[in-house]
């Protein structure tokens, strides 16, 4: 069964849905035949790649309210992270362009590493305070996860993964994905943010409930196909 979330590496509440879904998903009978795609959404495609402006700033601009109020507002968020065991740092948070984040995500997807990498971002942001728009953060984070940093900084300077990035969020448009994080399990159910750990468990089971294939009994029994018959011993 397959999971589609689509996130942005800078939305608070997207490392917290990942989180309760893990802890669902930790319980889940069938765990080791899910398989989790994470698509890319940019909550700001024209954020810059470069400047001073924290945070609660953007929040305060963006939602007009005063940076107290939006500082209390990131308290708020730090504050229900915890509580999935994560450490949120708003004050020294770099938030800059996510696209060339997203570009790495899904060159990591081609090595295998997609959710290892998904994981690192986010941490990256979030926890370390380091700057996901710039090249050489994000070409160190890839070594640090064996990938070859030559090969990543070559794509990082192309146009490569840039198909892929708009592919996911022209899908999350046409699906009615507003805002992240967004979880589609097996092209029939939608949860819309980070919703309880209950929800997730509840969805996955009936999600599973109604996707199961039906169980082939091969007992060496003759059968023909179109272009040959299998002959039983």
């Amino acid at each position: 069964m397959q999971i589609e979330v689509w996130s942005d590496f800078v939305c608070p509440f997207c490392y917290i849905g990942k989180r309760k879904l893990e802890k669902a998903l930790r319980n889940f009978e069938h765990r080791e035949k899910v398989n989790i795609v994470f698509r890319s959404f940019e909550l700001n495609p024209y954020a810059p790649k470069e400047g001073d402006e924290t945070f609660a700033e953007i929040i305060a601009a963006k939602y007009g309210v005063s940076l107290e109020q939006a500082q209390a507002m990131c308290a708020n968020m730090a504050a229900q992270a915890k509580q999935e065991g994560l450490d949120y740092r708003f004050e020294t948070m770099i938030p800059h362009n996510t696209f060339d984040a997203h570009r790495l995500l899904h060159y990591a997807a081609d090595h295998g590493k997609m959710d290892e990498m998904s994981e690192r971002l986010y941490c990256a942001f979030f926890t370390e305070s380091k700057d996901i728009a710039d090249h050489n953060t994000l070409i160190d984070i890839a070594v640090e996860m064996d990938l070859d940093g030559s090969d990543v900084l070559d794509m990082l300077t192309s146009d490569q993964y840039t198909v892929k990035v708009r592919d996911d969020e022209a899908l999350g448009s046409k699906l009615g994905v507003k805002g992240v994080p967004y979880f589609i399990f097996a092209q029939k159910y939608a949860v819309s943010g980070a919703q309880s750990v209950t929800v997730f468990e509840e969805v996955l089971d009936k999600a599973w409930s109604e996707n199961v294939k039906i169980e082939e009994f091969n007992s060496g029994g003759g059968s023909c196909a179109a272009d040959s018959c299998n002959m039983p011993s």
